[in-house]
């Protein structure tokens, strides 16, 4: 692990993972929905994921062949992972509206 302190937040192996699954409001908490119903949106696409986080202002990419590893549906449809930056270079936030991955994927899902 003491590897892992060594790299900088800013590489892109250090983003953030959000999977669509996250913010689908037809699963489950058993089937990877971590945010509230109330805040989830219907069969939400990685690529819409993207165009919310970077019209806020981060630096994001996606990652179109990765797979959610508890969905079950493998089409074309659920593919899809983005990453997103929170933390700079020295540490600090890129955006101090979202200090966490769960109030980015708040922002995302609503």
């Amino acid at each position: 692990m003491a590897c892992a302190a060594a790299r900088s937040p800013a590489d892109q192996d250090r983003f953030i993972c959000i999977y669509p699954a996250y913010l689908n409001n037809k699963k489950t908490i058993a089937e990877g929905r971590r945010i509230p119903i109330s805040k989830a949106v219907e069969n939400p696409t990685a690529t819409e994921i993207q165009d919310v986080c970077a019209a806020v202002g981060l630096n994001v990419f996606l990652e179109k062949n990765k797979m959610y590893s508890r969905e079950w549906n493998r089409d074309v449809q659920y593919r899809g992972r983005v990453r997103v930056q929170l933390k700079q270079e020295d540490g600090s936030l890129c955006l101090v509206q979202f200090p966490s991955h769960y109030t980015l994927s708040l922002t995302s899902g609503s």
